[in-house]
C-alpha cells in the first residue's frame, strides 16, 4: 500500500465566512445521532461504501454533508482509503514559525483549555490546539502515551491538515471554517478510524480564522455533546485574544432585554481615539462589520463617541445605543486601566460584569418593560419604590 508522508504547507488565514454557527444555535447532537453504536457504525460504513467506493446503492444520510465535502476533496488529492498514513512533524523552520506566530493564540487559551479539561475529565479525551495550518501548537488533557495513536498525534509540530492526513476535525474544521464532530468511520483513511473528534475554528480579533481547538479520543465512546463544549471554548478562547488587545475602552454590546456580563457578549476594543482595536465575532455579526475591518467607532454607533467614553468613566450601566443601520443594541462601556491591562496580556482578564452593574441594568430594564412606571417594575422584581430610584441615582418623582 502507498504511504503518506507529511509535509508542512504554510499559508494565509482565511476569513470566517459572513454568519459564523452560533453556540446556542447548536443543534441537537444527540437528536441527530439517535441510533445505537453498532447501528451507527454501521451506517457509517454504508456511506464510505456509497460515496467512497462508488457503490451505486441509495444515498445514505447518515453522514453530514461538511464530512462528504471532506471525503471528496480527499479523493479528488488521490487520496484513498486504505492508504498507510505517517504522522511526521514538520521541517525546524516550519515549526519555529508556526510557534513564533501563535504565541497570543496560545497564551489566550492555555487557561481555557485547563477549565475544559474538567469537564471530559472522565472520557479520555484530550485537547489539541492547531494554527490555521492545521500544525499542532499545543496538546493538553491526559494522554495515554503508551497507545501509539495517541502518540502519533499528540505532538508539538504534526500536521494534521487535511492534505496531510485527509479527513478529521482538524482538517475539515479548517476547510469549510465551520464546527463539526467526527466519529470512527467518518474519518477519510482506515489508519485514522479509530478516533472520535470534535472541533471549532478560533477567530482572531481582526475576523481572520488563527487557529482551531480539537477533541479526541481513541476508541472511545461517541460523545457528540464535546461539539458544543469544544464551540463554547473557542468563543472563551476568542474573547481572551480580544481582552489582550491593548485599549482604552471595552464594549461589551448585547440586544436589548439581555444582561451583558455572559461569554456570548459582543466585545469591541477602541483605542483612545475611539478606533476598533478589535471585535470578536458576536459583534462583528451584530455590527455588519466584515472581517479584516476595523475603523472608527462613529461608523457603526450612531452617537457621539465622547458620550460611550463617559458612560465608562461614570461607571454607568448598559444603556440602549443605535445604530446607523436602525438598530439599537445594549451597550456596556468600561475603561482599560494598567492593572485590567495587565490582567488581559495573560489571557486571565475576568469575562464577567460586576454584580452592580448587572443589578443597575437589570432593574432599568424593568422600568423600560414597565414604561417608566417606577412602582410596576418595583412590584416585577419584588423590591420597593425607593430602592429603584435609589440603585439608578434618580430622585422619586
Amino acid at each position: 500500500m502507498q504511504s503518506r508522508r507529511i509535509s508542512a504547507s504554510m499559508g494565509v488565514p482565511r476569513s470566517h465566512p459572513t454568519c459564523p454557527q452560533d453556540p446556542t444555535a447548536v443543534m441537537n447532537t444527540a437528536a441527530r445521532y439517535p441510533v445505537a453504536p453498532a447501528a451507527r457504525l454501521q451506517q457509517i460504513e454504508q456511506a464510505r461504501r456509497h460515496i467512497l467506493f462508488g457503490h451505486r446503492a441509495a444515498a445514505d444520510a447518515s453522514v453530514p454533508p461538511a464530512i462528504e465535502r471532506s471525503w471528496r476533496r480527499c479523493l479528488a488529492m488521490g487520496h484513498r482509503p486504505q492508504d498507510r498514513v505517517v504522522f511526521d512533524t514538520v521541517s525546524a523552520a516550519a515549526m519555529n514559525r508556526a510557534s513564533q506566530g501563535s504565541r497570543p493564540l496560545r497564551q489566550a487559551a492555555t487557561p481555557v483549555i485547563r477549565s475544559m479539561a474538567r469537564a471530559m475529565l472522565h472520557t479520555r479525551y484530550f485537547a489539541i490546539l492547531t494554527d490555521a495550518q492545521g500544525i499542532v501548537i499545543d496538546v493538553q488533557g491526559p494522554l495515554d502515551r503508551h497507545d501509539p495513536h495517541v502518540a502519533a498525534i499528540a505532538r508539538i509540530g504534526v500536521n494534521l491538515s487535511e492534505a496531510a492526513v485527509g479527513t478529521t476535525a482538524i482538517g475539515t474544521t479548517l476547510a469549510d471554517l465551520q464546527p463539526v464532530w467526527l466519529h470512527r468511520g467518518e474519518h477519510f483513511f482506515h489508519d485514522t478510524s479509530v478516533f472520535s473528534c470534535a472541533g471549532a475554528p478560533i477567530w482572531g480579533p481582526d475576523g481572520a480564522c488563527i487557529g482551531m481547538l480539537d477533541l479526541t479520543g481513541v476508541n472511545v465512546q461517541e460523545q457528540p455533546a464535546l461539539k458544543h463544549l469544544v464551540i463554547q471554548s473557542a468563543c472563551a478562547i476568542e474573547n481572551a485574544l480580544i481582552l489582550a488587545r491593548p485599549h482604552r475602552l471595552l464594549l461589551r454590546i448585547s440586544w436589548p432585554g439581555r444582561v451583558p456580563g455572559g461569554h456570548d457578549d459582543g466585545l469591541v476594543c477602541l483605542d483612545a481615539d475611539g478606533v476598533m482595536a478589535g471585535a470578536n465575532r458576536t459583534a462583528r455579526d451584530m455590527l455588519g462589520l466584515a472581517p479584516g475591518t476595523s475603523g472608527h467607532a462613529s461608523q457603526c454607533f450612531a452617537i457621539g463617541i465622547d458620550t460611550l467614553f463617559d458612560a465608562a468613566r461614570h461607571h454607568r450601566g448598559a444603556f440602549e445605543v443605535p445604530l446607523w443601520s436602525g438598530l439599537q443594541l445594549q451597550v456596556l462601556a468600561r475603561q482599560a486601566d494598567d492593572r485590567t491591562g495587565a490582567r488581559q496580556a495573560t489571557g486571565m482578564a475576568a469575562h464577567s460584569v460586576p454584580l452592580k452593574d448587572m443589578e443597575t441594568a437589570l432593574i432599568r430594564q424593568a422600568v423600560d418593560d414597565a414604561r417608566g412606571n417606577v412602582m410596576e417594575a418595583a412590584r416585577a422584581l419584588g423590591i420597593s419604590r425607593a430602592t429603584v430610584y435609589r440603585k439608578l441615582g434618580r430622585r422619586p418623582a
